[in-house]
């Protein structure tokens, strides 16, 4: 009797940590996810003359979701930039930014609903692997959505060069998020 009673034990804590694991690895039925898109930009260093390449290989990607009646965007930035400019990273840029927005889609231009400038990210790129190298992950914003319509995420980069006293120059475009 002893060996039947430490087997149904056993079988017991097996089945309840199988039901446990399973409840803990099982995601929620309303659980949404990111609606994404990556695209890409080069920029030339304006200031750099030097014999080495000195462009700036951007991806960035803008996601979208629509949960609980709010609508969440972000982007994150990966860069390939030069090796040279790892030398004086300091030196690179006088500001650079990220711009995030929510945007409603509409007939026509989308208006913005909410935006956030990322200004942490002249850090980072300054601040890149030895390779030139990084990436950068903005905040999220979340809003309130407005009944049926579908939103969208947007957004752009822009750089102040160091040394060539132009401030902040045209923006990089990248490709908006699918809509939610």
């Amino acid at each position: 009797m002893r060996t039947l009673r430490r087997s149904t034990s056993a079988a017991v804590i097996v089945a309840t940590l199988a039901g446990t694991a399973a409840l803990a690895t099982a995601a929620p039925a309303s659980a949404a996810s990111y609606h994404c898109t990556t695209s890409s930009y080069t920029v030339d260093d304006p200031s750099y003359t030097g014999p080495d390449s000195d462009n700036w290989d951007f991806d960035v990607t803008l996601c979208a979701k629509r949960s609980g009646g709010y609508i969440y965007t972000t982007a994150k930035v990966v860069w390939d930039g030069p090796y040279a400019a790892n030398q004086h990273s300091s030196y690179t840029f006088n500001k650079a930014r990220f711009h995030l927005q929510t945007k409603k889609s509409t007939a026509g231009a989308d208006p913005v609903v909410k935006y956030a400038d990322y200004t942490y990210l002249e850090h980072a790129l300054e601040h890149s692997s030895g390779n030139g190298n990084g990436s950068y992950e903005t905040g999220t914003l979340k809003t309130k959505a407005a009944g049926r319509y579908q939103y969208l995420a947007d957004g752009y980069i822009e750089l102040d060069w160091s040394g060539d006293g132009a401030g902040y120059r045209k923006p990089l475009l990248f490709n908006a998020s699918p809509r939610v």
